[in-house]
């Protein structure tokens, strides 16, 4: 392996990171790696083409490094967001999601679907009886309405006559 070769062409590795939007100390650290892996695999097999090689090797693992700084600041930032341990405040959020599962944006049929199977514990196949539907055509609509309120928040009141349609049901099938 020739060491004034590697010399010679880290300057211009580093360049051609840089030209395509490395910042210069993200794009010095994959040369780097990159001279490192030469040294290490050029003796037994040297490329034809030393520095394409090279770019190739770097901007991997500047790709790699920016990937890996961006899951971990996403990781960070999810636990900057998550509650602080200890206990939890003793609410009971029940009605709310009674309303949330009766949101307007959701069909009647739906609204019911969804509420009997978040609320009231009942599994797919007792609200697909309680309805004469097969069970797939059940699981299909209950999947289609958490869709639907997957965005809506929490807060944001539902349909009152749902509500109590469900809270019907919920007593007649209990």
């Amino acid at each position: 392996m020739n060491e004034a070769l590697l010399r010679s062409l880290t300057p211009s590795v580093l360049g051609i990171l840089v030209r395509r939007g490395a910042d210069f100390a993200a794009a010095e650290d994959a040369v780097q790696d990159a001279l490192v892996e030469a040294v290490r695999v050029w003796p037994a097999d040297q490329p034809r083409d030393a520095k394409g090689w090279l770019v190739t090797v770097a901007w991997r693992r500047f790709l790699d490094a920016t990937r890996a700084d961006a899951a971990r600041r996403r990781r960070e930032d999810l636990v900057d967001e998550e509650p602080a341990p200890g206990p939890t405040p003793a609410v009971d959020d029940t009605l709310q999601l009674y309303f949330l599962c009766a949101h307007p944006s959701l069909t009647p049929s739906s609204a019911v679907a969804l509420t009997l199977r978040a609320v009231g514990g009942l599994t797919t196949r007792q609200i697909a009886q309680a309805y004469l539907v097969p069970e797939a055509t059940m699981a299909q609509r209950i999947s289609r309405a958490k869709r639907t309120v997957s965005g809506v928040r929490f807060n944001q009141p539902g349909d009152v006559a749902t509500v109590l349609r469900v809270l019907y049901l919920v007593f007649n099938e209990g």
